[in-house]
């Protein structure tokens, strides 16, 4: 089990549940996009939010910002160490480092002194494009010179006596990343951040992610998580929540089951499908409901669904448990499914 750390008033690490985190696209400095931007993510599920601070500016906004905002914020600091340092003092809930560009271990050693007097926590962030010099050398562009960049950042660190860290060790392929998460994870203790970096546009991209973060969270690995899409951040928090309930992590939500359908089918059940989705899409509560192609094996291949509806070429049968409670012509179909449904909710509410 990873260490716990303390990042505002949330943890990470040690059995605690996989928390989610993304990225505003603003300048802190242009508070007012800023906060709206924050308010967004935060609604759509957001646990975790990083800004990048390249100027003094964008660490001084940081004071105005936390005064309307609770959630735990990060700093991302590049080349300056003085920014993370002023980042801290206006009330920084998190500081991510690059191994390779945030200069001397002077320097390293400045920073980490503020960071243990005030308890405040750190990523070093380790990508394929800031691998240093001497591990590129030895290793060539490896998942092995991604983990030896980030240790020896973390043992700069640690020697100054910082011990509230998070690593992450990210690259833009697939099996480099998986690769460089295994091996860290089997060399030290702290709390990972997952992700696929420069993973692509919306649809590659959370491939890519799902794909990666996915299958090392199922073998134990990791703890909190970023979708980086080249997209609207919120996007990046409705994948990751997907994420984390295709793999049974979070099942406190509605879950749809639909049949990808064939010949058979003589209903439109992929119109129902969708609209029943994002109906449902709203609930926090765990529910399974199917929407099956026909009644060939719907009932039966849902049997365990707490409600499901399949079709005909006249008429849908809605079934609970597998079991037919009422058949309803196709016209009415979508209308009466919803009915049960939000029957389904009330019920589930009232419990």
């Amino acid at each position: 089990m990873t260490n716990k750390v303390k990042i505002g008033n949330i943890y990470i690490g040690g059995g605690e549940s996989v928390k989610i985190q993304s990225m505003t696209t603003f300048k802190p400095s242009d508070i007012k996009n800023t906060i709206k931007q924050i308010k967004e993510l935060e609604n759509a599920g957001c646990e975790l939010i990083r800004f990048s601070v390249a100027d003094e500016e964008d660490a001084k906004a940081i004071k105005e910002i936390k005064k309307l905002c609770s959630i735990p914020l990060i700093a991302d600091i590049h080349f300056d160490y003085r920014l993370g340092i002023k980042s801290i003092e206006n009330g920084i809930d998190k500081i991510r480092i690059n191994p390779g560009n945030i200069g001397s271990e002077e320097n390293v050693k400045k920073l980490a002194d503020v960071l243990k007097a005030t308890n405040i926590p750190v990523r070093v962030g380790s990508n394929t494009g800031s691998i240093e010099k001497e591990f590129l050398e030895k290793y060539g562009r490896t998942e092995k010179a991604l983990v030896e960049s980030a240790l020896k950042n973390v043992a700069l660190l640690e020697k100054y006596g910082v011990s509230n860290i998070v690593i992450s060790v990210k690259a833009s392929s697939v099996p480099m990343s998986v690769n460089a998460y295994k091996l860290i994870s089997s060399k030290c203790n702290y709390p990972l951040h997952l992700g696929i970096t420069e993973a692509g546009t919306y649809d590659m991209g959370i491939v890519k992610s799902s794909i990666g973060i996915g299958s090392l969270l199922l073998d134990g690995i990791g703890d909190t998580l970023r979708v980086s899409l080249t997209d609207n951040p919120v996007n990046e928090v409705y994948a990751a929540k997907r994420i984390l309930r295709a793999i049974e992590f979070d099942k406190n939500y509605i879950d749809i089951i639909s049949c990808p359908t064939c010949g058979r089918c003589e209903w439109n059940s992929m119109e129902v499908a969708k609209n029943i989705e994002q109906y449902t899409s709203k609930f926090n509560i765990p529910l399974k409901i199917a929407v099956m192609g026909c009644v060939v094996n719907g009932p039966g291949e849902a049997k365990e669904c707490d409600l499901g509806i399949a079709g005909g070429k006249k008429s849908c049968v809605i079934f609970k448990k597998g079991i037919v409670i009422k058949t309803v012509p196709i016209d009415k179909a979508q209308e009466e499914f919803l009915k049960e449904i939000e029957k389904l909710i009330d019920e589930s509410n009232n419990r």
